[in-house]
C-alpha cells in the first residue's frame, strides 16, 4: 500500500471513530462535542509522564444549565444554583465515565478527567484546563469573563473530558469573539472583568467566590453572576 493510500485510509479510521463517538456522548447527554490535539498543552497536565506520553487527544463534551436556576443568581450565588452546579458535575463524570468505557471496548486507552476537581484552590488549579481543552476543541472562544463561551449557551454549560489514545480526527479553534458585547462586565460586583479575556483580575474574583462561601451562602467556590448575564450569542 502507497503511503499515500495508508493516510488515506488513518484519515477516515480517525473520522469513523469520531463520528461513532461523538453519537454515543450524544445518546449519554452530551450537548456540546469536540476533540482537541492536545500535544502543545500535555506538559500543563498533572498526570504522571507515562500517562502524558501515552495520550494524544482529548474528548471534551459539555452539557447546558438551566436558565430558570440562573434567572434567581441576583448579586449572590443561590443554594439552587450551588445544587444544579453540582448536580451538572456529577452527570458530566458519569458521562465522561461512559465515555471512557465505550473507547476501552474500541481497544484504546482513556482517562475520565473530573469535572471539577481543584488540586490547589489558592493557585484555582485542576489536573487540567477544561476551558482550554473545550477551546482547542472548537467548542467556544474564551471571554472577557474568563470563561469558555459558545454560540450556542454562552457561558451556561460545563465541561468535562477524556484523555485518550484513540485515533480521532481532531478540531480546530473557532475564531469567534465577544465582539461588544459587555453583558458580564456590567454584572461583576467586584469589576474583575476587564476589557479583554487577558484583563480578567482573578485574585479579584477569588476574594469575593470566598466571600460567598465565607456567609455560608454556598459551600463551593462559585458565583455565577456573570453565568447568568453571558446567554447565547
Amino acid at each position: 500500500m502507497s503511503p499515500a493510500c495508508r493516510y488515506k485510509n488513518l484519515m477516515l479510521s480517525e473520522s469513523k471513530n469520531y463520528n461513532e463517538l461523538k453519537k454515543f456522548a450524544a445518546s449519554q447527554g452530551a450537548s456540546l462535542f469536540g476533540v482537541a490535539d492536545i500535544s502543545g498543552i500535555k506538559d500543563e497536565f498533572e498526570f504522571s509522564p507515562a500517562v502524558k506520553e501515552r495520550v494524544t487527544c482529548a474528548v471534551c463534551f459539555g452539557v447546558g444549565l438551566s436558565g430558570l436556576v440562573l434567572s434567581e443568581v441576583e448579586g449572590e450565588p443561590t443554594k439552587l444554583y450551588f445544587h444544579h452546579y453540582r448536580s451538572a458535575n456529577m452527570f458530566l463524570d458519569q458521562l465522561a465515565f461512559s465515555v471512557s468505557q465505550w473507547i476501552d471496548r474500541k481497544g484504546s486507552s482513556a482517562l475520565p478527567v473530573p469535572a471539577s476537581q481543584i488540586t490547589d484552590w489558592q493557585k484555582q488549579r485542576a489536573h487540567l484546563s477544561h476551558k482550554k481543552i473545550g477551546f482547542l476543541a472548537g467548542l467556544g472562544w474564551i471571554g472577557r469573563n474568563n470563561l469558555l463561551v459558545s454560540k450556542e449557551f454562552g457561558a451556561q454549560f460545563r465541561l468535562a473530558c477524556v484523555l485518550t489514545d484513540m485515533r480521532l480526527k481532531c478540531d480546530k479553534p473557532v475564531k469567534d469573539d465577544c465582539g461588544k458585547c459587555l453583558a458580564c462586565r456590567s454584572s461583576c460586583p467586584v469589576e474583575a472583568i476587564g476589557e479583554t479575556p487577558d484583563d480578567f483580575k482573578h485574585l479579584v474574583c477569588f476574594e469575593k467566590l470566598k466571600d460567598f462561601q465565607r456567609q455560608n451562602i454556598v459551600g463551593q467556590f462559585i458565583c455565577g453572576i456573570c453565568v447568568k448575564a453571558c446567554g447565547k450569542k
